[in-house]
C-alpha cells in the first residue's frame, strides 16, 4: 500500500489547505446557489448534508484521489471478506458478518462463520422471547421484570446506548439496567430498588476475568445470595456472554446459558452480537433484528456505493480535510434527541479507541495529525455550556449535529423549538456575525458610538466554523443501526488512509496490567516497585484508609 505521504494527492491537498487559509464560508454559498444540493447524500432514512464545510470541486477530488492511493475500495473488500486486517493480532475484522441480514457466505480460515452467527441468533431468540413471555422464572417462581447488564467498555456503552435510544419501542414488559463502575457507588444504586427474585444479570466478558465486570458481578451474587440462601439460583439469574466456559461454570452459571463471542468481534464493534442481549430483551427480538437489518443497509451501501456517493467515505474525508485546512483536533457529535443522550460517549470510543495510534501500519511513528478528540453532549444542552467556544473561541472544533424529523415522542410545540435550534446553530456556526452587522444591531438599539465601539468587538462571530448535518427520519430501530454502522465505517476509512491499524487498543491493555499490581499492593503491606510519586501516593491511600 502506498504510505500516504507519497500520495501526489496527499502533497495536492496540503496545497489547497494553503490556497483555501482565507476562504469563507459564506462566499463558497453565495457562489453557488446549488452547494446544498452537490454536497448532501441520502442514504437509508438519513440525510448527511456536508456543505457547510469548505470543500469545493476540487477539494473533494483531491480527497477522492487520496482515497484511491491508499486503496479504500481494496481494504473495505478485504475487510467484508474475512482478510486479518488486524494486522497486530492477526485477527479478521467481521462486525458487518454479525448483521449481514442476506446471509452470503463469509469465511476465515475457510469456515463460514454464518453458520455459528445464525446459530447464535437463534439462540438468543429463543432466551429473549422466554424471559419476555415470563417462561423463565426467578428462583421464587416470580416472572423477570429488570435486567442488569454488567459489563464495562464495549459490553456496556454500546447496549446502555442502544437501549436509551428505542426506549419507545421497549413497552412494559422488561426495564433494563446497566453496571460498568467498579466504583461501589454505582452497583449499590442499580441494585437498592431491584427485588432480587425478579432479575436477571447479564454478565459480558470475553475472558470473564475482566477485574472491573467481574467485582460487580461478585457483589451481585452476594446480593442475590443474600436474598435466596441458596446456590442454585444463580442459574435462574445469571446469564455470560464469554468465551471461558470454565470460568463461567465455576462462577455458578449454567454453561447452556452461556451465549458465544468470537475474537474477530472488537468489544466495541459488538452490540450486533449477543453483547447485544440486553437490547433484544428490552426492546424484543424482532426490533433487534430491525436494528441489525438498519446497519445491514448501510453496510451494503459502503461496500457498493462509488466513493464519490459513499456517505461513510465522505464523511471521513471531510474529517481529514479540516485537519488539513483548520488543524482541528477536536471533532464534536451533537445529538439533538434525547434519546440519543449516550450516542456522543459511543462514538467517542468507537473513534479514539480505534484511531488513537501513534504508528503506522508498518511500525513507523505517524507524521501527520490522525484520530480527533471527540467529545460533546447533548446539543440543546450544550448551546447553554460550551458553544460559546465553538462559536467565538481560538480553536476550530468541527461539529456532527445530528437530529431527527420525526420525534420519537412527540409533545405540541417541543420538537418545533428544539429543530429551530438545530438548525440556528448551524447556521450561526457557519455564517457568524460581521462588525457591519452588530453596528446596524447596535445602533438600532439606540446605543452611542462609544457604547458601539466598546461592545462591538465582544459581539462579532467570525463564522467559517466547519459543520456536518446528520438528519435522520426518526430514531427507530432500523435508523439507528444505519447511523451506528456510518459512523463505524467513517472510522474504517479513516483507519485506512492514515494507514494505522484501528482494531487493537494496547493503549487500554497497560493501565489494566499495571492496576493488578498495584491492587495486591493495596491490600497488602509493600509499596515500592513503583517511581516516587505512585509510591507516595500508594502510601497515602494505605495510611488514610487505616
Amino acid at each position: 500500500m502506498l504510505k500516504l505521504t507519497q500520495s501526489e494527492n496527499w502533497e495536492r491537498l496540503q496545497a489547497l489547505a494553503k490556497q483555501h487559509q482565507q476562504t469563507h464560508l459564506r462566499d463558497l454559498f453565495a457562489e453557488d446557489q446549488h452547494r446544498f444540493e452537490r454536497y448532501s447524500l441520502p442514504v437509508q432514512n438519513i440525510l448527511l448534508d456536508y456543505s457547510k464545510n469548505c470543500v469545493t470541486e476540487e477539494v473533494m477530488e483531491a480527497l477522492f484521489g487520496l482515497a484511491k492511493d491508499m486503496d479504500l475500495t481494496g481494504a473495505i473488500e478485504r475487510m467484508y471478506r474475512g482478510a486479518k486486517i488486524n494486522t497486530t493480532e492477526d485477527r479478521a475484522v467481521l462486525h458487518t458478518a454479525l448483521r449481514n441480514r442476506s446471509n452470503t457466505p463469509v469465511f476465515v480460515d475457510d469456515v463460514n462463520v454464518m453458520d455459528q452467527i445464525n446459530d447464535e441468533l437463534a439462540t438468543m431468540r429463543r432466551f429473549v422471547d422466554k424471559v419476555r413471555s415470563g417462561e423463565w422464572l426467578g428462583y421464587s417462581g416470580k416472572r423477570i421484570t429488570d435486567v442488569v447488564n454488567i459489563g464495562i467498555g464495549g459490553s456496556n456503552l454500546g447496549p446502555k446506548m442502544v437501549s436509551e435510544a428505542l426506549s419507545a419501542y421497549a413497552g412494559n414488559t422488561l426495564r433494563v439496567h446497566f453496571i460498568s463502575n467498579v466504583d461501589g457507588v454505582e452497583v449499590a444504586e442499580v441494585l437498592r430498588p431491584l427485588n432480587p427474585e425478579q432479575v436477571l444479570f447479564v454478565v459480558a466478558s470475553k475472558t470473564f476475568t475482566t477485574s472491573e465486570t467481574m467485582t460487580n458481578a461478585q457483589t451481585a451474587r452476594n446480593w442475590l445470595m443474600a436474598s435466596a440462601f441458596d446456590e442454585r439460583a444463580v442459574k435462574n439469574h445469571f446469564v455470560a456472554v464469554s468465551t471461558n466456559t470454565e470460568a463461567v461454570a465455576e462462577f455458578g452459571i449454567d454453561t447452556g446459558h452461556m451465549f458465544t463471542m468470537w475474537d474477530w468481534v472488537g468489544g466495541r464493534y459488538s452490540i450486533w452480537s449477543a453483547i447485544g442481549l440486553p437490547i433484544a430483551l428490552y426492546i424484543g427480538f424482532d426490533q433487534f433484528e430491525e436494528l441489525l437489518t438498519g446497519a445491514h443497509d448501510m453496510d451494503r451501501h459502503f461496500r457498493d456505493q462509488s466513493l464519490e456517493k459513499n456517505a461513510p467515505v465522505i464523511l471521513a474525508l471531510v474529517g481529514i480535510w479540516n485537519s488539513l485546512l483548520h488543524g482541528a483536533q477536536n471533532q464534536v457529535i451533537l445529538p439533538y434527541d434525547q434519546p440519543l443522550k449516550s450516542f456522543t460517549a459511543y462514538i467517542q470510543q468507537a473513534d479514539m479507541e480505534s484511531n488513537g495510534k501513534h504508528v503506522v501500519q508498518s511500525g513507523e511513528r505517524v507524521s501527520y495529525q490522525t484520530a480527533p478528540v471527540v467529545w460533546g453532549q447533548l446539543g440543546i444542552d450544550g448551546q447553554h455550556a460550551f458553544y460559546q467556544l465553538l462559536h467565538q473561541g481560538n480553536v476550530i472544533v468541527p461539529a456532527d449535529f445530528i437530529g431527527s424529523v420525526q420525534s420519537s415522542t412527540p409533545v405540541r410545540g417541543h420538537h418545533e423549538n428544539l429543530m429551530a435550534n438545530f438548525f440556528a446553530q448551524t447556521e450561526a456556526l457557519m455564517n457568524g456575525i460581521t462588525e457591519d452587522q452588530v453596528r446596524e444591531q447596535l445602533e438600532g438599539q439606540g446605543l452611542d458610538a462609544k457604547e458601539i465601539e466598546d461592545l462591538l468587538p465582544h459581539k462579532v462571530h467570525e463564522g467559517n466554523r466547519p459543520s456536518n448535518t446528520v438528519l435522520l427520519d426518526r430514531v427507530d430501530p432500523r435508523t439507528l443501526g444505519a447511523l451506528i454502522a456510518m459512523y463505524e465505517h467513517k472510522i474504517f476509512s479513516q483507519g485506512v488512509i492514515w494507514d494505522i491499524c484501528s482494531f487493537d487498543q494496547w493503549g487500554v491493555e497497560l493501565g489494566k496490567t499495571l492496576a493488578k499490581g498495584i491492587l495486591a499492593e493495596i491490600n497488602g503491606d509493600s509499596t515500592n516497585a513503583h517511581d516516587a510519586s505512585t509510591n507516595g501516593l500508594i502510601e497515602y491511600f494505605k495510611a488514610q484508609r487505616s
